[in-house]
């Protein structure tokens, strides 16, 4: 399986958290949307653990089968219909996470996410 991370899950698994660390491990490829690592390091710019939180992040993606999604042209098609389908069903969800499901939906990823707002987004393959 090929999954993309939220922010919240990258948290999970730098924690530790038993179901993200087993669904990383048996997984075929991890991606991080550029949204999500530029949460993180807004998190770690004002947080106490700065150092040592951009190393942790740095080591993983180095490792194997892991890399950041950017936006492209293709992205930005994703996003304009995420946000349709968002705006005709009355439903708002943040921004940067309307990035994220753009991204989930162009690469054919599944999203390993616990923010129920996804839930408006039926399209989306979640674990």
């Amino acid at each position: 399986m090929k999954v993309a991370l939220d922010t919240s899950r990258y948290t999970d698994l730098a924690r530790g958290v038993p179901e993200v660390t087993a669904l990383v491990e048996s997984a075929d490829s991890v991606h991080l949307p550029f949204v999500v690592v530029a949460e993180l390091r807004a998190g770690f710019s004002i947080g106490s653990a700065g150092a040592a939180n951009e190393g942790m992040l740095g080591r993983l993606l180095l490792e194997p089968g892991v890399s950041v999604l950017d936006a492209d042209d293709q992205t930005t098609r994703a996003y304009a219909s995420v946000f349709r389908q968002l705006r005709s069903q009355g439903t708002a969800i943040p921004t940067n996470d309307i990035w994220i499901a753009a991204l989930v939906i162009q690469h054919g990823l599944a999203l390993c996410d616990r923010d129920p707002h996804f839930d408006q987004l039926p399209q989306l393959t979640r674990v």
